[in-house]
């Protein structure tokens, strides 16, 4: 199951692998999705599952990703190795793993599917919230660098990073907005990974203020099947909050959304913070 999209936008451009023999990929950091240290960890995750869906050996669509982030991710090359570790009838489990200078810097895990009609029904609604293009777009500041990728309109919980409520801790870790990628992009696995993490750190919110944080282990589960080749610019609703902070870790649960109303994926991860 091969990539579908096009090298010219930032996005493919940053996530874009080489083939160096059977289940090894290279790739190279990308600038344009620099973090405050390292990269992106959204990046990190749509990277990890497009050498799964490079792999001709792939089967099916993704069906869940787990990224563990051992350690920091140097700006520069790097090499994937991924290995499916056992096909079934319907699923394919998948061992992924990031190394710079023979060092892991990342691990995940992937399991892709073949989907097929059953009965379906989603217990949980979208948040409520106004059309996406009556909405503001959110002034974010420069650095990070990956924030330029994306336009954000939010219904709820700016925090200090998005230009609101600075210096204002706040009630609850909640935020709600409208997300999509700048310059357009149609939606596929990858991108639905990135935006998993688009974010920011929930303490950040809590407290008012900067402090270190950073994602030790992200997973994705993903609803939908995806049109690579729908129309590009589509909004992507999405919505998170913590649970539970303390002794320097919170989780974080994450709800993904098309403007339709329609399920695309929930996340859960775990974060590291220092106050």
């Amino acid at each position: 199951m091969g990539s579908t999209t096009t090298l010219e936008h930032p996005f493919d451009t940053a996530t874009a692998l080489t083939p160096d023999g059977e289940g090894r990929f290279l790739g190279h950091t990308a600038a344009d999705y620099s973090n405050m240290v390292g990269p992106f960890g959204g990046i990190t995750a749509a990277t990890m599952l497009r050498a799964v869906l490079d792999d001709p050996r792939c089967a099916g669509s993704p069906l869940s990703l787990t990224v563990n982030y051992a350690g920091p991710i140097a700006t520069g090359p790097f090499t994937i190795d991924a290995e499916p570790v056992r096909t079934n009838r319907t699923t394919q489990h998948w061992v992924v793993t990031m190394r710079q200078d023979d060092t892991v810097a990342t691990t995940a895990t992937v399991v892709s599917a073949l989907r097929r009609p059953t009965w379906s029904d989603t217990e949980i609604s979208p948040p409520a919230a106004p059309a996406p293009r009556s909405l503001e777009v959110a002034e974010l500041p420069e650095s990070p660098a990956w924030l330029r990728n994306y336009e954000m309109r939010f219904v709820a919980g700016r925090g200090p990073f998005a230009g609101g409520d600075d210096g204002a801790p706040a009630p609850t870790s909640t935020s709600t907005l409208w997300v999509r990628d700048t310059p357009a992009r149609s939606l596929d696995f990858p991108a639905v990974a990135a935006m998993s993490d688009i974010f920011f750190p929930r303490v950040i919110l809590r407290l008012g203020r900067m402090v270190p944080a950073g994602t030790v282990s992200l997973t994705v589960y993903f609803h939908a099947e995806l049109d690579p080749l729908a129309d590009p610019g589509r909004f992507v609703l999405a919505t998170a909050r913590a649970q539970h902070f303390g002794n320097g870790f919170f989780d974080q649960s994450a709800h993904l959304w098309t403007e339709e109303g329609t399920a695309l994926a929930t996340s859960h991860q775990l974060v590291y913070f220092k106050d």
